[in-house]
């Protein structure tokens, strides 16, 4: 149960650090404070966790969910950073925000529970297609190195290293059984930092700076300030982050063979916007099921929420002794590179696996998929596509899992719910580029 539960923590950290870092950074923190502020979103990250996977009354999803800090906020949190002239109060505006809009979106959950009959197996398995296919540029990113500016960014050095550790596990699930299998990928990156530390790229300096204890002081930068532009656009990000949240369930309910019903999804939201909504007091941001756990869930099949929520304890520890979160930030990033093939890889094939249930065979439930992937593809491919809409705006296109999301609830509810299909509609084709009986076909 540790190492299984350690291992979901290795294959998330890296996503609940980097918002910390990044806004932390904006605001001109010095290095303790950054640290602090880091680790205070671990601490969040892990209390969340519980809520999730233990869950207390009607809040919570009890799945085998990781949450933690949602990379969606990040840029609107840079804007509100940008916009505040004392940089002091950049965090306490944050902080107020973050609240609001989770309050906003624990009562929402009920109603936005009810959207459940519009995610059908040809939407979920939409979706969680896309969530694979776009975490998959993150691993990828991450093989090349921490720095883009960097001198070794992308160079051979680091582009094995990812290699040999995506061998590593791939070997591992081949050749072993039982526990040894379960844990392929925490045993995978162990192995990676090992051999990374010949070519000089596993830093053991965040653990010779980290202190032993610290504890995240409630409203340490500042009680927590309310401004509407601020809250307007966090609530916009809530409602990202609950639509995320949304297919994370369904993805993983698919997963663990329970599927996630209108029940299970409002309570798992209620989860996820109180996880939020107290997340400011310990100085935390907004919080969110992680994608990449399921990835981990679909590989070694272990489906036990107990495992996760022994994962929210390391994620807590972690938070109360900097020196230990420290232990996880001495992977290599070219290391979690390799790794993050395989999980991110397994979520978009259970995506597949869905999708081959989905009745495949009806002309409308192929121009669902074929469009709504294609929409999700759009920020992954061109980044740049929607420069020029609205920075609000920019929170949901810039998701393809949101726009991917959205494409296939509308498309479904059009073709599938909104009147009655004609005829030609609802034929049966074996593929959608095949010519129809009435054709000719000159052999």
């Amino acid at each position: 149960m540790a190492t299984s539960g350690l291992q979901h923590v290795a294959a998330m950290y890296a996503g609940v650090v980097a918002p910390p870092l990044i806004v932390g950074a904006a605001v001109g923190l010095s290095g303790t404070e950054l640290t602090f502020l880091t680790g205070a979103c671990l601490f969040t990250a892990g209390l969340a966790t519980f809520l999730q996977t233990l869950g207390i009354w009607k809040i919570g999803a009890r799945l085998p969910f990781v949450n933690g800090v949602t990379f969606a906020g990040v840029a609107p949190m840079t804007a509100i950073v940008a916009a505040t002239k004392d940089k002091s109060d950049a965090l306490p505006v944050i902080f107020g925000a973050v609240i609001v809009a989770g309050v906003l979106g624990f009562l929402a959950a009920p109603i936005f529970c009810k959207a459940i009959r519009f995610f059908p197996p040809v939407v979920t398995g939409t979706v969680i297609t896309l969530i694979g296919v776009s975490l998959l540029p993150v691993s990828f990113g991450w093989a090349q190195g921490p720095n883009p500016a960097a001198h070794d960014y992308g160079s051979a050095t680091n582009l094995t290293l990812a290699g040999i550790t995506l061998v590593i596990v791939l070997l591992l699930r081949r050749f072993t059984r039982g526990f040894v299998k379960q844990i392929a990928v925490l045993l995978g990156l162990i192995a990676g930092t090992v051999i990374a530390i010949p070519f000089g790229v596993t830093d053991f300096g965040p653990v010779a700076d980290a202190q032993v204890v610290g504890f995240p002081t409630p409203f340490h930068f500042g009680a927590p300030q309310f401004q509407l532009a601020a809250i307007l656009s966090m609530c916009v990000v809530m409602v990202v982050s609950m639509t995320e949240s949304t297919a994370d369930m369904l993805a993983l309910g698919e997963i663990v063979e329970r599927p996630a019903n209108e029940k299970t999804i409002a309570a798992g939201l209620r989860a996820d916007t109180l996880g939020s909504a107290l997340s400011p007091l310990f100085n935390g941001f907004m919080c969110s099921a992680f994608a990449q756990n399921i990835g981990l869930v679909a590989m070694t099949r272990i489906r036990s929420r107990f495992v996760v929520a022994f994962g929210g304890g390391f994620l807590v520890l972690m938070g109360l002794c900097p020196m230990a979160a420290s232990l996880i930030a001495v992977v290599p990033r070219p290391v979690l590179g390799g790794a993050g093939v395989v999980l991110f890889g397994s979520v978009a094939a259970s995506g597949i696996q869905t999708l081959a249930r989905a009745g495949l065979d009806k002309d409308n439930n192929v121009l669902i998929v074929a469009v709504s992937i294609a929409v999700g593809i759009i920020p992954i491919t061109t980044p740049d596509f929607y420069h020029a809409f609205p920075e609000t705006a920019r929170i949901v296109l810039d998701s393809g899992i949101s726009t991917g999301c959205v494409a296939a609830v509308l498309l479904n509810f059009v073709f599938n719910h909104l009147g009655r299909p004609r005829s030609v509609d609802a034929q049966d084709v074996t593929h959608p580029m095949e010519a129809g009986e009435e054709i000719a076909v000159v052999r």
